[in-house]
């Protein structure tokens, strides 16, 4: 839930700012909240060697990650005050192998439909050179006070 009293709208953009503490996964997957508008959020992160798996390349799971929290924080940007969201389903397609030495990756996640209890959302993400290398969606649940 959003206990602060700024619209998820606000309290994005506060992260974004950096006048909010970012969520703790941001460390140690190597990503940051860096543009926000309503119904849109963009991540940028910079894999490195400690996101590998057993192949050599980033786990696809950095990837989902990141797509996951495009689209969720996108859907925060539509909800009021003291209405928080939770994920009910995320899947990726994952396009190309990221390499441990990629760069910076942007993953922008838009929202499809705001609905009153479920959200829709999409977000894509694509390397330095503007390549997909991932695009999924996710469908997230209203939750509103108790």
């Amino acid at each position: 839930m959003n206990p602060s009293g700024m619209t998820g709208l606000e309290l994005m953009q506060a992260y974004a700012r950096g006048e909010v503490n970012a969520a703790s996964i941001s460390g140690p997957m190597r990503f940051d909240l860096v543009e926000v508008e309503p119904g849109f959020c963009a991540f940028e992160g910079e894999p490195d060697a400690s996101l590998l798996n057993p192949f050599g390349t980033v786990h696809g799971g950095w990837a989902l990650t990141l797509i996951d929290s495009a689209a969720g924080c996108a859907c925060h940007t539509t909800l009021p005050a003291g209405v928080g969201y939770t994920t009910v389903e995320t899947h990726a397609n994952f396009t190309r192998p990221i390499q441990p030495d990629s760069g910076t990756l942007r993953c922008e996640g838009r929202v499809i439909n705001a609905g009153r209890t479920l959200v829709t959302a999409e977000a894509v993400l694509k390397d330095s050179q503007g390549r997909i290398v991932a695009h999924g969606a996710s469908t997230l649940m209203v939750l509103q006070p108790r």
